[in-house]
C-alpha cells in the first residue's frame, strides 16, 4: 500500500474497535505514526496489533469530554512522535429512549462526548499543528443523524448536528493556516454501536429480532444494498487527510451507501 502518510502522526479517538480501529489500521498501513485513544484499555490491544504488523503505534486511555485528559493525549502524541499532523475525532456514544424516559444525565453525556469532545480535541490538535506551522487535517465523525434526526434520539441528533457546526466554524478560522477541517456522516456501519441501535430501536418500534431492523433498512433504504464496514469509512477519512484533499475544507460527507442523499 502507498505510504503517503510516512513521517506524519495521526491521533484517532474512539479507536478501541469499529470505525476507529479501522481508521487506525488504514493510517498505519499507509505509513503514519498512530496514536489510538479510547475511554477503555481495549485500545492497547489495537495498538499492539498495529505494532505486530510493523507500524509505529501507541495508545492512551482518555475521556474526550475532560479537558485535562485531552491535553494529556496530545502532549503524549507529541512526546512520542514529535508533532501531530492529522487528528480524527471519532469518539462517540448513543442512548435510545422515549422522550418521557430520557434523563438529563443521558442528554449531558451525549453532548459532552459527541460535541464537546470533538471541540476539545480539535482545540488541542490545532494548537499542536500551529507549533510546526505546516498545516494539518482534522476529520470529525458526525452521523447520518447530522442530516436528519431519527426517532427516540433527539440528544444524539443534536450532538451530531453540533459536530457539523463546529466543523464549519473551525474550518473558516484556520483555513489560512492550511489546516483543513471536515466531517463525515457514517450510515449503517457494522459496529457494536449499531448492534445496540438495532436492539433498542427494534424493541421500541416493535417486532424486535436480532439484526432485523438493520437488515430491513438495508434492504429497503440503502441503494448499494449492504451494511457498511469500518474499511468503507476509513478510505474516506484517509482521502480527507491526504494532499489530494488539500482544497477541501468545511465539508460534511456522507458514507452510507446512498441512504441519505444530501
Amino acid at each position: 500500500m502507498d505510504k503517503r502518510f510516512s513521517g506524519k502522526t495521526a491521533v484517532i479517538t474512539g479507536a478501541s474497535g469499529g470505525i476507529g480501529a479501522a481508521i487506525a489500521k488504514r493510517f498505519a498501513n499507509e505509513g503514519a505514526n498512530v496514536v489510538v485513544s479510547a475511554i477503555d484499555d481495549r485500545v492497547e490491544a489495537i495498538a499492539q496489533a498495529l505494532r505486530d504488523d510493523g507500524a509505529n503505534a501507541e495508545s492512551m486511555v482518555a475521556d474526550v469530554s475532560l479537558v485535562d485528559e485531552v491535553k494529556e493525549l496530545y502532549k503524549f502524541a507529541e512526546n512520542k512522535f514529535g508533532e501531530v499532523n492529522i487528528s480524527i475525532q471519532n469518539a462517540g456514544v448513543i442512548t435510545i429512549a422515549k422522550i418521557e424516559d430520557m434523563t438529563e444525565a443521558e442528554w449531558d453525556l451525549i453532548m459532552d462526548v459527541n460535541t464537546k469532545g470533538v471541540f476539545l480535541c480539535c482545540q488541542e490538535a490545532i494548537a499542536c499543528m500551529r507549533k510546526h506551522g505546516e498545516g494539518g487535517a482534522l476529520i470529525n465523525t458526525a452521523s447520518g443523524q447530522a442530516r436528519q434526526g431519527f426517532i427516540y434520539t433527539p440528544h444524539y441528533a443534536a450532538s451530531k448536528f453540533g459536530v457539523v457546526g463546529v466543523t464549519q466554524s473551525l474550518a473558516k478560522e484556520v483555513a489560512k493556516e492550511q489546516i483543513t477541517v471536515n466531517a463525515i456522516c457514517p450510515g449503517i456501519i457494522d459496529t457494536d454501536m449499531w448492534t445496540y441501535n438495532d436492539e433498542k430501536w427494534g424493541e421500541l418500534l416493535g417486532g424486535y429480532e436480532p439484526g432485523g431492523l438493520m437488515n430491513d433498512w438495508v434492504e429497503k433504504q440503502v441503494p448499494i444494498g449492504r451494511v457498511g464496514t469500518g474499511e468503507d469509512v476509513s478510505g474516506l477519512v484517509a482521502f480527507l487527510a491526504s494532499r489530494d484533499a488539500a482544497y477541501i475544507t468545511g465539508q460534511t460527507i456522507n458514507v452510507d451507501g446512498g441512504l441519505i442523499m444530501s
